[in-house]
């Protein structure tokens, strides 16, 4: 019998094994200062690509007005209890109906927190006689709902629709058994490569095979389709999407969450999602904050215009300089380079200390081994300046990595 901390002080994990030598820097890192473009990083300005600041909103006069507004008028202790109980408010339900006409469902209902949200609506809306089928590069949160699930899940391979059918029919068989229902979980825009889900194809799937369609699309709402409401109308099939899901940690660049839908399974997730029912209700000053920035975002075209503008000059100037991006599809900016993980290390380190360029880097297990993702996240706020100087920062080191100035054993030690 082994004892369960001994257990875990010899099995870190594979990001915690390196905690020592990265923590405060290449993971933990403190941004500090004015949410902008630029902020500083241990004593020293940075310009930023790591931000969830699409549209700028998070400094934007109007909000940082309302946020004031609704902490001095409200504190944030009310309401005092779970919904249920007793924190319900008119203001929570007017954002709710706000965000329903929004997203052209129903009804909706606000989440405390998106990924515990998301993990609590799977968990809500199936039963062991149901079969989950999700896509493989699905969000954590879509993966640990998930896994709380007691019946069957099917994968499919990063939106393979071919492959999705052959998990439908397989899907369809059990059900038929267990008299059981099919759900499909999927995300409007995939937050490591960018490129959207084939939500499209998927509702196409709808005249053949019987499943309802839950999307996440944390990175979609505000940032795409013609008016925000995201990757369901820019592909042109909201109605075919059943359950959508937004986040407000992303282009609202506060924190909550919500899911739309009709109006009966709204009704059925307030009385039976545990993550709601048992949880204290969000706070007056973030529904007031979500208000406000819903009504930018519905009233002011020009921040998504603006976001676009820094997304395309950033997505084609990176391919026009020889860089390889994937296939991404929305704001998420992704770069890829070939190295190892010391060498991704030593590439990041310089390029903040000596470019003064903050990006974030990602590495195994969350890409395969021997790939170095830089994830960049243009914002309204960045400037074409911005961009032109960091292209120009990683011809540089793209060539010191070719070169192999970078490499080394062991990761940089900054502490």
């Amino acid at each position: 019998m082994a004892d369960l901390f001994e257990k875990i002080s010899k099995n870190r994990g594979p990001l915690g094994m390196h905690a020592k030598e990265s923590h405060g820097y290449f993971t933990f890192p403190k941004l500090e200062g004015e949410i902008s473009n630029r902020m500083v990083f241990r004593g020293k300005e940075k310009l930023v690509w790591s931000l969830n600041n699409y549209l700028g909103l998070a400094n934007h006069p109007e909000v940082r007005k309302a946020d004031t507004e609704g902490a001095q008028s409200y504190g944030f202790g009310l309401p005092m209890g779970a919904r249920m109980m007793s924190g319900e408010s008119n203001l929570h339900n007017k954002l709710e109906q706000e965000l329903a006409e929004f997203e052209s469902k129903e009804d909706a209902i606000l989440l405390n927190f998106g990924y515990q949200g998301m993990v609590s609506a799977i968990d809500c809306l199936v039963d062991r006689h149901d079969v989950i089928v999700y896509d493989s590069e699905s969000h954590a949160c879509i993966i640990d709902g998930v896994r709380l699930h007691m019946g069957k899940r099917f994968v499919f391979p990063h939106n393979d629709i071919a492959n999705l059918e052959k998990q439908l029919e397989r899907a369809t068989k059990l059900v038929e058994e267990t008299n059981g229902s099919i759900l499909v979980l999927t995300e409007g825009v995939f937050g490591m490569s960018g490129d959207q889900g084939k939500l499209k194809e998927i509702v196409a799937l709808k005249k053949k095979y019987e499943f309802r369609l839950f999307v996440d699309d944390a990175h979609g709402f505000g940032t795409m389709g013609k008016t925000g409401a995201g990757t369901g109308e820019e592909q042109g099939v909201q109605d075919g999407i059943d359950i959508y899901f937004g986040t407000f940690a992303k282009s609202m660049a506060l924190i909550g969450g919500f899911i739309a839908s009709d109006a009966q399974v709204i009704e059925y997730l307030k009385y039976n999602m545990r993550s709601q029912i048992f949880a204290k209700s969000l706070p007056m000053p973030l529904v007031i904050g979500s208000l406000k920035r819903l009504e930018l975002l519905r009233s002011q075209p020009q921040l998504k215009d603006n976001l676009w503008k820094i997304v395309n000059a950033l997505q084609n100037g990176l391919k026009e300089a020889g860089f390889e991006i994937g296939k991404t599809q929305s704001p998420v900016t992704p770069v890829y380079l070939n190295g190892s993980i010391p060498e991704a290390t030593n590439l990041i380190y310089d390029l903040r200390e000596n470019f003064d360029v903050f990006c974030s880097m990602v590495v195994y297990p969350v890409v395969p081994k021997g790939i170095i993702m830089l994830r960049l996240i243009p914002t309204a706020v960045h400037t074409l300046e911005d961009v032109k100087y960091t292209i120009e920062c990683f011809s540089k080191i793209k060539n010191k990595l070719a070169s192999g100035k970078y490499q080394a054993e062991k990761i940089v030690d900054v502490n």
